[in-house]
């Protein structure tokens, strides 16, 4: 009987620590784990590795001190172990309450990845076909001259469409309706050949979601959670604006000290920005891409999403942009070099809000951060993470003294640049 009882309560709290994030799923119909008590290395003395973490941590609190900051959350995977989780700063400036472990922040185009993924795992069983023209996948998609109809489902997660970058983009962030947007495409302006070249895109990027619900005859949102995020255990993982706002610690978006009103925008297209977690179940969601979890993300289904399919330019800006070469985009996933080693992952920005996952696939070595204002120095807390794993004494990726006096403006910005999504 002891022991009957204690299993009915573990199932409880599992169940319970399910739909306190908001979900509706049970138990009986995923494996899903419940997660024992957490012990994350979020304490000097339990930083262990190659990399200088106490190092690191002053950096960090030296940039989150900075007046373009809200608050910050990194997470640092080391030969394939989480060895550091650490916040800073605020989530709201106006109340004063901190940046925790299970902040809610977005991931803004990060969310691609999981797009990319799903689309590997499903033309891996064969539910969707990555060489079939997207015309005929039942999306709202239309491209000028009819592309749509030659143009693959796997050019379209590859960014290959054609269009001017971002198009329609200032429309979406306007109210106008996704779906109706990506019919009018048909009449917007074209950088290339659609299937010739890379044209970063949001709203042609999400008739991904049209198409994956399609196949999996279920909602976009629930197939990627269902499939990936509660079989990883990433009960903090999910899509949607009122699944942000509903949760009890969540980041507001800011330009420095000013709270930002919070936009719809990106969330109508899921596909390409719609995702928040916290920073424990970003960097989950990291080791997963790294091969750590066979039995949800088997190898096969990673080469097919990280293969690169098309050379793109330069990534981010200023000193960053110069370091990193050889860039590429496979399936809602970046990869470039840096200093004669292959990174992947991928970067985005939404109103108040950036996000990173980058890491050395060789290494199993990389960081997630995610951070509640617009600003783009932070972009370069995986480079200085990744030098110090190497040792590299010449590092000064957050050397503030690079930086100019602090602005008196919050609504400055400097530092690299994400697209938007």
């Amino acid at each position: 009987m002891t022991v009957l009882i204690a299993a009915a309560a573990l199932g409880f709290a599992g169940w319970f620590g399910l739909h306190a994030f908001g979900g509706s799923h049970t138990l009986a119909s995923i494996p899903i784990p419940i997660k024992a008590p957490e012990n994350l290395p979020d304490t000097p003395g339990e930083w262990r590795g190659r990399i200088d973490y106490r190092a690191l941590d002053q950096q960090l609190s030296d940039l989150a001190a900075r007046p373009e900051m809200a608050g910050l959350a990194v997470a640092v995977v080391e030969d394939g172990e989480l060895r550091f989780v650490r916040t800073y700063g605020v989530a709201d400036s106006a109340t004063g309450s901190p940046v925790t472990p299970h902040t809610l922040f977005r991931w803004a185009s990060v969310s691609k990845t999981a797009t990319g993924a799903l689309a590997a795992a499903m033309a891996a069983d064969g539910s969707v076909d990555l060489d079939r023209p997207v015309g005929g996948g039942g999306t709202s998609l239309r491209l000028p001259g009819g592309a749509e109809a030659q143009l693959s489902f796997g050019d379209l997660l590859a960014q290959r469409t054609g269009l001017t970058k971002n198009a329609y983009d200032e429309r979406l962030e306007d109210g106008q309706n996704p779906a109706s947007l990506r019919a009018s495409l048909a009449g917007a302006p074209l950088q290339c050949d659609p299937g010739t070249c890379h044209t970063y895109q949001n709203i042609a990027f999400d008739a991904a979601s049209e198409i994956l619900a399609a196949a999996a005859n279920k909602s976009f949102a629930d197939t990627v959670v269902e499939r990936f995020f509660l079989p990883l255990g990433m009960v903090s993982a999910g899509y949607g604006m009122k699944r942000l706002t509903s949760a009890a610690d969540w980041a507001k978006p800011h330009r420095g000290a000013r709270v930002l009103p919070l936009k719809q925008a990106y969330w109508r297209v899921p596909a390409a920005a719609g995702v928040e977690s916290d920073i424990v179940d970003f960097a989950t969601w990291m080791r997963a891409m790294m091969g750590a979890r066979p039995d949800v993300l088997p190898d096969p289904v990673l080469e097919q999403a990280h293969r690169p399919r098309v050379g793109t330019g330069r990534l981010y800006g200023g000193s960053l942009r110069q370091a990193t070469g050889d860039a590429a985009y496979g399936l809602g996933w970046r990869s470039f070099t840096y200093k004669g080693r292959r990174l992947e992952g991928h970067s985005g920005a939404v109103s108040g809000y950036r996000a990173t996952m980058i890491f050395e696939p060789a290494t199993r070595t990389g960081v997630v951060a995610m951070w509640n204002s617009d600003w783009g120095f932070p972009f370069r807390v995986p480079f200085a993470a990744i030098d110090s794993y190497y040792k590299r004494d010449d590092a000064r990726w957050l050397d503030m003294g690079e930086l100019p006096p602090a602005p008196r403006s919050a609504a400055a910005q400097t530092g690299a640049v994400a697209p938007k999504g």
